[in-house]
């Protein structure tokens, strides 16, 4: 079984996909890693941002920023949309070969664009973490430092999480504390399984 793990930002994905794998042993495949590893270092993905943003995008380390470059792509919908026509299909192909050398029962494919980046083909369950818009709102602000309206601006810049609800085979709501969220993962994996 693959399951798809989405939410919105700050809904606490990446809390589910660690308890799965620390817990339950289940291997997960993390988008965000497989993003960042496609813009390593002079990688070919890493040129063309090079390229088209100009040297002001990098850090002292020749690294991209990140900040930077998310102020650069949540304000302008045409550049956000080149960047992820560079970054998916190298995410889509590494997945899918992880997919194939696997030998687990069950995998978690964690992508927070699984319905944008047009990668549902890849599960046969989706997962939808929730939390509600005040909780992302707060805890995006608390984990990247951001105001408040910045942090409601890279929340609407996404997929609204209803849409997202709608298509969820499983939805794992995190809006309350951390005891309460394993408690519906445990549910979940022990109904599934």
């Amino acid at each position: 079984m693959i399951i798809g793990l989405t939410g919105g930002i700050a809904t606490g994905k990446s809390t589910v996909s660690d308890y799965l794998q620390n817990k339950y042993a289940i291997p997960v495949i993390d988008a965000d890693i497989l993003a960042r590893e496609a813009v390593k270092v002079y990688s070919p993905i890493y040129k063309r941002i090079v390229k088209r943003y100009g040297s002001e995008i990098l850090l002292a380390d020749v690294s991209i920023n990140r900040a930077r470059l998310g102020e650069i792509i949540f304000n302008d919908e045409s550049e956000k949309l080149w960047l992820e026509g560079q970054i998916h299909p190298y995410v889509r192909q590494e997945m899918e070969r992880e997919v194939r050398e696997s030998q687990a029962p069950i995998m978690v494919l964690s992508i927070p664009l699984l319905f944008e980046a047009k990668m549902t083909d890849l599960v046969e369950q989706i997962w939808v973490v929730y939390a509600d818009f005040e909780t992302q709102v707060a805890r995006l602000q608390r984990r990247n430092g951001l105001s408040k309206e910045s942090a409601i601006a890279r929340i609407t810049s996404q997929m609204p999480l209803r849409e997202k609800l709608k298509r969820a085979d499983v939805v794992i709501d995190n809006s309350g504390d951390i005891k309460d969220l394993y408690q519906i993962i445990d549910q979940e994996i022990l109904t599934r399984t």
